[in-house]
């Protein structure tokens, strides 16, 4: 059902945001961003061994940085003692990027192998909080990217 859900809201972001809820800004209300990102949960983040570096991407999370205050983070522990910078909303085209956007606007980079595990909460423009999720790199897959949830 989750799996459902996820497709159903993600197939939304293809259409325009004409028809959903928004305040006069035009970017669709909070709550719309909250179940989005309920139902994706298990896919915020996502590692990758390339060139050299742990690259680890929040792209998945940047698509509601729109209605989002703050990204927590924290590398092999459960400190969230980290800020992911956000670049700025187009409330025009809220789930896109900047076309100005470095290249870098959604990742950060590490030496080799470093995360063992990430451990990420957002917190909404509302001041709400979401649960921690950790995840762990996926062992194996070369330098695909993916993401396991720690349980």
């Amino acid at each position: 059902m989750k799996r459902v859900l996820a497709l159903v809201v993600m197939a939304g972001l293809a259409w325009p945001t004409s028809g959903m809820a928004m305040d006069k800004s035009g970017v669709p209300e909070v709550s719309m961003f909250k179940t989005m990102l309920e139902a994706s949960k298990s896919n915020w983040v996502a590692f990758r061994e390339y060139d050299g570096k742990q690259w680890i991407y929040f792209s998945n999370i940047l698509t509601a940085r729109c209605r989002l205050k703050e990204i927590r983070y924290s590398v092999n522990s459960d400190a969230l003692d980290e800020r992911f910078e956000m670049v700025r909303c187009i409330p025009d085209m809220p789930f896109a990027l900047p076309s100005d956007a470095p290249w870098d606007a959604t990742l950060i980079n590490l030496p080799p192998q470093t995360a063992k595990t990430l451990s990420v909460q957002l917190v909404f423009e509302d001041d709400s909080e979401t649960e921690v999720m950790t995840y762990r790199p996926c062992d194996g897959v070369g330098d695909m990217t993916c993401a396991k949830v720690v349980q």
